[in-house]
């Protein structure tokens, strides 16, 4: 998200109560807070949309054994705390 002075800021879509127009955009979270952003509502919709298509793609990689994470090169030398679903045999 950007707000109105150009700082770029991250928002967790899963705190978003609802999105406005006032002709700003202005996004509510459901704790009451408000942010005033330059993004449009399409916008704001659209980049929710592709964070939880992320997510749901990511789950599906999981779920197939299929997931690789970050590269080795970017991995961090410890161990992931993420654990994949069992497949449809072990469950």
């Amino acid at each position: 998200m950007t707000r109105l002075n150009g700082e770029q800021f991250a928002l967790n879509p899963d705190l978003i109560e609802r999105v406005e127009a006032h002709p700003d955009t202005v996004a509510f979270l459901v704790d009451g807070t408000k942010y005033v952003v330059r993004e449009s509502v399409d916008e704001v919709l659209q980049e929710i949309r592709e964070y939880r298509a992320g997510i749901l793609a990511t789950s599906y990689e999981m779920d197939r054994g299929e997931y690789r994470g970050v590269s080795t090169a970017e991995a961090p030398t410890e161990l992931s705390s993420v654990v994949p679903f069992p497949s449809r045999e072990e469950r």
